[in-house]
């Protein structure tokens, strides 16, 4: 089964096919760590994670990269506000990037690149460029002539932009507008960097450039990685910067595709800490858990903008409630073998360009019907274990469906609570035990109006929020 992206350099969905045997390398562009994560984090790390599944699900051997930019002027004015450390707030917004990740079901990376670790290949990069006249001193930096690149623009079609950051940093030193800065000199109260060419910090493009070329790139071939992917924001100038500097430093372009993922708009607003709206994710995992916002999120195709609302948040949960209802009526139960019609019909989703919201569909479909055959013949082993095997293949590709069936009803229910709960469900099975049913019933009763309902079950007695 053929695997289709969409490129976003040639507009359209094109067969995938890998650099090199069945080796595929993927790097995304990562957070600059100088706040939370927000919900434009979770789209891309989402719709690339998607990616990722989809990719091994296929069979390739995946090396997936995504970088941290933890040098950047939005670090160096949060270390002036609160007093600390370059490193203190970095690690601490890695740590929390993480850990959002994780709550998101995010399968590992690879290779996580700090940019403070990968200085040396960065002025190595720069060095090359100056070599060539590429890139040029002023009084305040190392910039990048884009006049010198012929192929400038060919990623996004834009070769300058009047709202780009190279006109926001307007330097009357630069020989073109759309120059863009490759290292900034040293300044006062700033971060700085030893470098043969004069101390300083580098400028946010090259990183991304200098990483790929120390720790991925196919150095014998046209195209040094396979795919590159970011937010639908990046595509100019920073991927258009990024393939410029590769292109001039190297003999090779940086990536064979370039996918990009769509905006998050917030009840129809693009998202953006300016216009006050950008919802941190550790705000929403309070009221909803970190899957029923991935399922949310893979109801659109990634490529699409997206329209984050509660209404819609609340409507998409019940769909997930759903299929958490039918891993219920399987609990405890061993596995046998995927359904091969829902396997292929996903795979074949998933393989038009990251097509969740078919699979999703799909999935929809499935719970369905299989309610209806549980309904007919509640003791069939082999239908239940299907089933199970079924649903392990769905977290496997969309990294749904992977909590406990109970455990997934009990969220926004607090440690105490649960602590108590299960206290008294031990006491309940010593008085069942005891033959105590008064007993036994009161505790029921007592757990009812915790606004809990308890089952039964071969395995010991399970419980879940109302």
């Amino acid at each position: 089964m053929a695997l289709f992206v969409y490129d976003s350099v040639k507009k359209e969905k094109i067969e995938f096919q890998p650099i090199k045997n069945n080796d595929v390398k993927v790097y995304v562009c990562g957070p600059t760590v100088y706040d939370d994560s927000h919900l434009g984090h979770a789209r891309s790390a989402i719709a690339f994670d998607i990616l990722h599944r989809t990719l091994k699900a296929n069979n390739y051997n995946v090396t997936m990269t995504k970088n941290f930019t933890d040098i950047d002027d939005k670090i160096i004015k949060k270390m002036h506000e609160t007093n600390k450390s370059l490193e203190e707030i970095t690690n601490h917004y890695i740590n929390a990037y993480k850990n959002d990740m994780q709550i998101l079901n995010i399968l590992d990376n690879t290779l996580e690149p700090k940019a403070t670790q990968n200085l040396d290949v960065m002025i190595e990069m720069i060095e090359n460029l100056i070599s060539k006249d590429i890139a040029y001193a002023t009084s305040d930096g190392i910039y990048f002539d884009v006049s010198k690149d012929e192929a400038y623009g060919s990623l996004s079609k834009r070769a300058s932009d009047e709202n780009s950051q190279a006109r926001v940093e307007a330097n009357t030193e630069k020989r073109n507008p759309s120059d863009f800065a490759l290292w900034k000199f040293e300044k006062q109260n700033d971060v700085s960097f030893e470098a043969t060419f004069g101390k300083g910090r580098p400028g946010w493009h090259i990183e991304c450039s200098a990483m790929i070329n120390k720790h991925l790139a196919y150095k014998d071939q046209p195209f040094q990685i396979d795919i590159h992917g970011g937010g639908a924001d990046l595509l100019f100038p920073h991927h258009e910067n990024e393939a410029a500097q590769t292109r001039c430093s190297s003999k090779s372009s940086l990536a064979k595709y370039w996918m990009h993922n769509g905006f998050v708009t917030i009840n129809g607003e693009k998202m953006s800490k300016s216009l006050g709206n950008s919802f941190f994710l550790k705000d929403i995992v309070k009221s909803y858990s970190g899957e029923v916002i991935r399922f949310y999120l893979l109801t659109a195709q990634y490529r699409t903008n997206f329209n984050f609302n509660e209404e819609d948040l609340i409507s998409s949960k019940k769909r997930l409630d759903k299929f958490y209802r039918v891993k219920k009526r399987v609990y405890g139960l061993g596995a046998s073998a995927v359904n091969k019609e829902l396997k292929e019909d996903i795979l074949k989703a998933l393989n038009d360009d990251l097509n969740t919201p078919k699979a999703i569909s799909i999935i929809d479909e499935y719970i369905t019907k299989a309610n209806e055959t549980l309904d007919k013949e509640p003791k069939n082993k082999n239908i239940k274990k299907e089933l199970v095997s079924s649903f392990e293949f769905i977290n496997e590709v969309l990294g749904i469906g992977f909590n406990d069936a109970f455990t997934y009803f009990q969220f926004g229910v607090s440690h105490e609570d649960i602590e108590k709960i299960e206290q008294l469900i031990l006491k309940r099975s010593e008085a069942k035990k005891n033959k105590d049913f008064e007993t036994a019933d009161k505790i029921r009763e007592e757990i009812s109006s915790l606004d809990v309902s308890i089952m039964d079950t071969p395995n010991g007695t399970v419980w879940e929020k109302h």
